[in-house]
């Protein structure tokens, strides 16, 4: 890794977190066969997965929900209650919470809802937040490609269109202060499923704000991010290369509009009522460029956007609590969040 390309953020983790990234990300690379394809079963010693608990754990208690066994589509519902004790972060179980729908990272390739690291951000998001998150399990590729994965998280919100009285979800839960959100590959869906609800009549649901955080887009062209950050903590092009060539419908290259938004392939969003938008961006991601041409295509397509940076983070920090810069990013989230749902109360 080259100095120049190591940021503070990096430098300032725990020996142990850098341990432990470092071991994830080498046994990642191990888990992607020559042919293209992801050896599952070595895969499941670094993906370790985590049971869902109805007894709170750090103020939220979590369920999981099924809805098609035979896709394994489900979502873990991560809700915040009141802690005993009368601690800081005590919730008022009766006010009302937003609602989102959360796609977590990984590449479209590796991770799931009931991850472990999955299931730690989205614990923390729904306590500071005070959200009921609803973590999709969409279906990884390359086992199940582009448009799968979308499909799985629409079935998902549609569920919620439909379904509202089941069992563990709270009364408190505001369905018409929705918000869609993710991370990395997440965050890719997290607008392709924004599209497609933008597409759809809702009469129970109502969204009024989209999340990206270090959102994965690409394209052929190489920008100068990509070019320059070599060594930057966890991805490098060749990596990303391999995720979209899994992704990607056979035949696509990465300028097919699951990738590449706003290039010449993709669709026009401007005649869509598109939730104002925040993107999240990070000084020492290789795909920092991407980002930014992502938030310059929804403004020039006159949506409400909003560009967060935060100059010496790296892929991924938003994960890692211990990082000041993590704090400040939920701080921003919750700011935007509350901006967008005083809009519908005014």
């Amino acid at each position: 890794m080259t100095d120049t390309n190591t940021p503070s953020t990096w430098t300032n983790l725990s020996w142990q977190v850098k341990l432990a990234i470092t071991i994830l990300n080498h046994g990642f690379k191990l888990c992607r066969r020559s042919d293209g394809t992801i050896n599952r079963q070595l895969m499941s010693f670094f993906d370790i997965k985590t049971p869902p608990s109805s007894h709170p754990i750090d103020g939220v208690k979590t369920s999981d929900v099924v809805l098609d066994a035979s896709r394994n589509l489900f979502f873990r519902l991560f809700i915040p209650v009141a802690t005993e004790g009368g601690g800081g972060n005590d919730k008022d179980v009766n006010v009302s919470m937003p609602i989102v729908f959360y796609f977590h990272g990984g590449g479209f390739t590796w991770i799931s809802a009931n991850s472990v690291s999955a299931n730690k951000l989205c614990r923390w998001l729904s306590r500071e937040l005070s959200a009921v998150i609803v973590s999709v399990n969409y279906r990884n590729s390359p086992e199940h490609r582009y448009p799968s994965q979308v499909e799985d998280g629409f079935d998902v919100v549609n569920f919620f269109e439909k379904n509202t009285n089941f069992e563990g979800f709270p009364r408190t839960a505001d369905l018409k202060n929705c918000f869609i959100a993710g991370d990395s590959a997440g965050g890719n869906l997290a607008h392709h499923v924004a599209v497609k609800a933008c597409e759809t009549e809702f009469r129970n649901l109502n969204f009024v704000g989209i999340i990206v955080l270090q959102p994965f887009f690409g394209g052929e062209e190489r920008t100068e991010s990509e070019i320059k950050l070599v060594g930057a903590p966890f991805i490098n092009v060749q990596g990303t290369d391999w995720m979209w060539s899994a992704f990607l419908p056979e035949g696509s290259d990465r300028d097919h509009p699951a990738a590449n938004i706003f290039g010449s392939k993709s669709r026009d969003i401007s005649g869509l009522k598109f939730p104002a938008t925040m993107v999240v961006v990070g000084g020492f991601d290789p795909l920092k460029d991407w980002q930014k041409r992502y938030y310059e295509g929804l403004k020039g397509s006159g949506k409400e956007a909003y560009l967060i940076e935060y100059p010496n983070a790296f892929h991924a920090f938003y994960g890692m609590q211990e990082l000041k810069e993590s704090s400040m990013c939920v701080h921003e989230v919750r700011e935007f969040m509350k901006k967008q749902v005083a809009k519908v109360k005014n």
